[in-house]
């Protein structure tokens, strides 16, 4: 009679080949997926360079004077551009001049870039400090010191008043409360200066890091965070008695 050691011995040696297969099948596709991982990481690594190669061609030739580079420049970039002064600004006709008035200080000062940072960056920096000038300038004029409420006959109207409205006849008090709400959260966020609102929409509604704001108002990340600390804090001082 067999041992029963020897008789385990002699069950793992018999369904030890076809362990051995499956894990070395298994093992195979891994090796596989891994490959071809890292396979696409290598070929998008690569199409990341060609196209930092071809934008810093681009501004090379544009900075010697080349027109036509300058123009491919913009047309690159014209879309994020106008997309991110929208975003800071919220008015299409603001962002338009946003638009212009920021291609105008890369034209002016594009013998500046000094490859130190990718151009995108660069730009978007020069987009938020045009944003911000704007937004200076804006806050100094009395009518947007606060939300001028609709009237009967029609007028200005501000975001809350805009969106669809939901049995306000049958509900009155709560389409009040409703344009209320909406004026009481414009009227803090004008309290902010134009940095502290800019990082506070940059970081909430745009959803970017500090270090990427700090990137892109030409600051540091602690400075980003001290903005945001102030314009949230103002916020909340200013919509405390909300309910």
């Amino acid at each position: 009679m067999v041992p029963a050691g020897r008789a385990d011995t002699g069950t793992d040696g018999i369904h030890a080949p076809g362990s051995s297969g499956a894990d070395q099948d298994v093992t195979r596709r891994a090796i596989n997926t891994m490959g071809m991982s890292v396979a696409l990481d290598i070929e998008a690594r690569q199409a990341a360079a060609v196209k930092v190669a071809e934008e810093q061609a681009l501004v090379r030739k544009a900075q010697a004077g080349d027109r036509l580079a300058f123009e491919a420049l913009v047309r690159r970039f014209d879309r994020e551009v106008l997309r991110l002064a929208l975003n800071l600004v919220h008015r299409p006709e603001d962002a338009r001049d946003i638009y212009q008035e920021s291609f105008l200080r890369v034209y002016k000062n594009l013998h500046r870039f000094r490859f130190e940072c990718s151009f995108y960056t660069w730009l978007y920096r020069i987009v938020t400090n045009v944003a911000l000038d704007h937004l200076r300038r804006r806050t100094s004029r009395r009518e947007d010191q606060a939300p001028v409420p609709e009237d009967a006959e029609g007028g200005t109207r501000d975001f809350f008043d805009r969106q669809p409205e939901q049995r306000a006849a049958a509900n009155p008090e709560r389409n009040l409360l409703g344009q209320e709400l909406g004026e009481q959260i414009a009227c803090a966020l004008n309290r902010l200066s134009p940095r502290e609102r800019m990082v506070f929409e940059m970081k909430h509604y745009q959803g970017l890091k500090l270090r990427a704001i700090g990137d892109m108002l030409g600051t540091s990340e602690e400075t980003v965070k001290n903005s945001l600390f102030r314009a949230t804090r103002k916020l909340r001082a200013s919509l405390g008695g909300m309910r």
